[in-house]
């Protein structure tokens, strides 16, 4: 079964990750200690929650998967495409580095990232033993977030883009990711006559585009277009699903972060 628990901790697990060991978990929202808006399990420090509830979260999400939280290795994601390497955990009194995908080939090394409607995308090369994570909300996919992780991957460890295997994590679906005119014109842009398969209308009341992107299958595409084949989907709207995941969308911006991390054994 995809999903797995850990006392009152509930993570969703992808099949060909866990067929190859790769230590991994896409955290739900259940089994925290933060209060509502952000109930419970919120490891987003910038949300409002306070920060020893974040703490203890972050604590009990690693517990649940029996990794420490001295091993983490996270960064400040601010909607880029940078790719950071990470080398050794993050130090506490350490900041964190601005980027939206981290790679490592190190044991012990524990990538961590949160989310709230954007694409969280798994990666892991089994030659070289390279593993990574990639935050892509619409910013990181027209900015071709996971292409840069892709092509770090290739330069950094020599890996070929066909051994990679990728997972793309529970994230808003298309049928309640409405976007503006400008948006429409940057998919247009970036993607060309590819567009056409990730934009769709909006079959309700709409007093915006009438537009809808498929973050999904956008991912998909660059992931193909890198070179990628073997992709697996969890197929999970956060927006249908808040009973376990937070939705900035399906929550009006008040809610939490999920974690997802992914580290090598």
């Amino acid at each position: 079964m995809p999903f797995q628990q850990f006392d009152s901790i509930r993570y969703f697990n992808f099949n060909s990750l866990r067929d190859e060991g790769v230590v991994h978990a896409v955290f739900s929202r259940q089994g925290g200690v933060s209060p509502d808006p952000w109930a419970a399990l919120n490891v987003g420090g910038t949300v409002g929650d306070r920060t020893e509830r974040v703490a203890e979260n972050k604590l009990r999400a690693m517990k649940a998967i029996g990794r420490s939280i001295d091993s983490i290795y996270d960064v400040w994601q601010v909607h880029s495409s940078d790719v950071v390497i990470a080398e050794y955990p993050r130090l506490s009194n350490q900041p964190p580095v601005k980027a939206d995908a981290i790679l490592t080939d190190r044991v012990g090394v524990n990538l961590f990232m949160r989310f709230a409607d954007c694409v969280p995308i798994l990666l892991y090369e089994p030659v070289k033993k390279v593993v990574g994570i990639v935050h892509a909300g619409w910013q990181g996919t027209v900015n071709r977030t996971v292409r840069s992780a892709i092509q770090a991957m290739q330069d950094e460890f020599r890996v070929k883009a066909n051994d990679i295997m990728a997972a793309i994590g529970p994230s808003i679906g298309a049928h309640h990711y409405e976007i503006g005119f400008d948006l429409v014109a940057k998919v247009q842009h970036v993607f060309g006559s590819d567009s056409t398969g990730l934009l769709g209308n909006y079959q309700g009341k709409s007093k915006g585009s009438g537009i809808q992107l498929d973050l999904w299958e956008a991912n998909r595409l660059i992931l193909e277009q890198s070179g990628v084949r073997q992709i697996e989907f969890s197929g999970i709207c956060t927006a249908c699903h808040l009973e376990d995941w937070y939705s900035y969308r399906g929550e009006a911006g008040h809610t939490g972060r999920f974690g997802v991390m992914i580290g090598l054994k």
